[in-house]
């Protein structure tokens, strides 16, 4: 076989690969429909851990006592912090929707937040759990709405989509288009019946549920895994709900330097290992694949090689993850990175080289 043949077979079926997985996989987000009913008004327990959060408390609790739904609670969870939290947990003291637990520093205690968030549940007086992080906001009053009223006698967990506040700068832009490239994964799996993850930034789950599955134990000593771990291990085909109404959202504070970013991004990857093995395939195939398809395409044109066929198939592609990606980004108020979908591509799989470098080679740190 000629080099020319060779070059552009590979491309084929690299191509073929990635269309498969915009066509067969991800447009079950695309073509899904939120299945709420907001008459279900189940009482719900919000319940959110915070290490050293001191300036995002206020901000938080003022958006959660503003949602429009008629029964819940706000639980807190300072988690040993050494800041000015305990002093702005004191209002709170006597609040008729907020419970306060506060862990001590003499208490010794696991990496990560899982031992928090285990005596926030327990603390929790609701069987409905509505998880978010201490650095995070609603983006509306109907947030417990929207999430509630996806459980069911059958589901009993509910997908959110935990977004990044906008900013300016190639970094923000990349931290989202990754938000959203995790998100049509977990979303999309989900939808297919092989759900492996959800994020804690927006996560709803039965307190039932978590109890017997024993918590957090199997992996207690991994400093993540708070949300894909135990999604992984309580989920299945029949249980799972997403929603991903602009009114669900959660908006986060995003990484300002690209240290922070690659080290949280890192330890979210050092959990991926763990993953069932189909999982790991799935989510590998479609990886590589990508990066192969741009190696070779980056190759053809700089040898000339079947530059014409070249061109043709990568604008194929192109087109396809167009049209899947783009009522998708304009769901999830990401449209704004909807034109430089090539470019946020190839920079960000140069970054996942030294991501998967970085989950290798750095010990996981406290929160």
């Amino acid at each position: 076989m000629e080099m020319n043949d060779l070059f552009l077979t590979v491309l084929l079926l690299l191509g073929f690969t990635q269309l498969l997985y915009f066509l067969l996989i991800f447009t079950k987000w695309s073509f899904s429909k939120n299945e709420i009913n907001l008459n279900n008004k189940y009482p719900i327990s919000v319940v959110v851990c915070g290490y050293n959060e001191a300036s995002y408390w206020q901000k938080l609790v003022d958006k959660l006592l503003q949602q429009d739904y008629p029964n819940y609670e706000i639980v807190l969870v300072d988690d040993q912090s050494s800041d000015n939290t305990k002093f702005i947990f004191n209002q709170w003291e006597n609040h008729p929707k907020i419970k306060l637990v506060r862990i001590n520093q003499e208490i010794k205690k696991g990496v990560g937040k899982k031992f928090a968030l285990t005596l926030g549940i327990k603390a929790a007086k609701y069987e409905h759990l509505l998880l978010t992080d201490a650095d995070c906001l609603p983006t509306s009053n109907q947030w417990i709405s929207k999430m509630a009223g996806c459980f069911s006698e059958d589901k009993q967990i509910v997908l959110g989509y935990g977004a990044y506040e906008k900013r300016k700068g190639l970094l923000n832009k990349l931290i989202r288009f990754d938000t959203f490239q995790v998100a049509l994964q977990y979303f999309s799996y989900a939808l297919l019946g092989i759900p492996y993850m959800g994020v804690g930034r927006n996560l709803a789950y039965k307190k039932s549920l978590f109890f017997d599955n024993k918590g957090f134990a199997s992996h207690i000593h991994i400093p993540s895994g708070d949300d894909d771990l135990f999604i992984q291990e309580v989920a299945n085909k029949n249980n799972v709900a997403i929603m991903d109404s602009y009114k669900s959202k959660t908006i986060s504070v995003p990484s300002e330097t690209f240290k922070q970013w690659i080290r949280q991004k890192s330890r979210h990857l050092s959990t991926s290992k763990f993953y069932k093995k189909k999982h790991q395939f799935l989510l590998a195939i479609f990886g590589l694949s990508k990066a192969l398809f741009w190696l070779t395409f980056i190759l053809m044109l700089s040898l000339q090689v079947a530059i014409k066929w070249a061109l043709i198939i990568f604008f194929v592609r192109l087109l396809v993850q167009a049209l899947v990606y783009f009522p998708l980004m304009k769901k999830t108020e990401e449209n704004d990175l909807f034109l430089f979908l090539p470019l946020l591509e190839l920079f960000y799989l140069f970054l996942s080289l030294i991501f998967m470098f970085s989950s290798i080679t750095k010990k996981q740190k406290f929160w």
